[in-house]
């Protein structure tokens, strides 16, 4: 196997990732042999087991938590979303030895939406709780669908107000603490926090979901995630989780590395049936 075909998955953890399982998948799609892995390395590693895989040939990376902010800091050169959004997801190589950082994760959040799941983002009323990295990545792509108001609520009101600032030049948003959003009505409710991860349900006032919202976790499970649990307890409309977000992000990334964009809905049937 040429060394244009080793890729591999940067994170910590990463043991309970399907980045393998989709790539293996698109790869099959287009006749093509890749070699992706997994590597399971600290913050403090990070830097050096890149350019450590890339100096060795690697052509490309996908990167999740915590390395996503590093990954920026690692590239040569960003594409303009990874640079409004301050973080990469995917690493490419290209000549001269340079790497350039892109983040998919807001492009690949908005096919799933609108294409997957049939839902139009203009003129709509959109709530996303939390303000760490995962909303910044997804910020700009939300806000080029031009929905009516976008509101980022958050723990902690001051951060949540930073990053709606940050990106007031591209659209309505604001940001604001979460009792803030009780009252008024919106038709998608996103939750980017971590506490999906963790197995619980971000201190949400009741009220903030009601049976015209659509709720979207951008975590993943087999199983039901809690919050959309919760969303259901609380009578949304629908409760979607996030592995369609995460195969349109990574169709995303091999169009990058390798010229062409797979067909998701095949990966996303198999990934169904597991």
């Amino acid at each position: 196997m040429t060394n244009r075909n080793r890729y591999v998955l940067f994170g910590h953890p990463v043991s309970h990732s399907w980045s393998p399982f989709i790539h293996g998948l698109f790869a099959r799609q287009h006749g093509h042999e890749i070699d992706y892995q997994l590597v399971d390395v600290g913050p403090e590693r990070f830097r050096g087991a890149a350019l450590e895989f890339f100096a060795g040939g690697g052509r490309g990376a996908n990167v999740t938590v915590p390395h996503k902010v590093a990954a920026a800091e690692l590239a040569n050169e960003l594409t303009p979303r990874a640079q409004r959004a301050g973080a990469v997801n995917t690493l490419a190589l290209l000549e001269g030895s340079r790497l350039l950082g892109d983040n998919t994760d807001g492009v690949g959040l908005i096919a799933d939406l609108s294409r997957n799941l049939g839902m139009a983002l203009q003129h709509r009323r959109v709530l996303i709780l939390g303000a760490g990295g995962a909303v910044r990545g997804v910020l700009a792509p939300l806000l080029a669908e031009r929905p009516a108001t976008v509101l980022i609520a958050n723990r902690t009101s001051e951060r949540a107000i930073q990053l709606a600032a940050a990106f007031a030049d591209l659209g309505p948003v604001r940001g604001a603490a979460f009792q803030e959003a009780v009252g008024q009505r919106w038709d998608l409710v996103i939750n980017a926090t971590s506490a999906s991860l963790g197995g619980g349900v971000p201190d949400i006032p009741a009220g903030v979901v009601t049976p015209w919202s659509t709720c979207y976790d951008l975590s993943y499970s087999r199983h039901d995630t809690p919050f959309q649990h919760w969303a259901r307890q609380q009578g949304a409309a629908q409760a979607y989780q996030g592995w369609g977000m995460l195969v349109e992000q990574a169709a995303e990334a091999y169009l990058l590395w390798r010229g062409v964009r797979p067909d998701t809905g095949p990966v996303l049937e198999a990934l169904a049936t597991l």
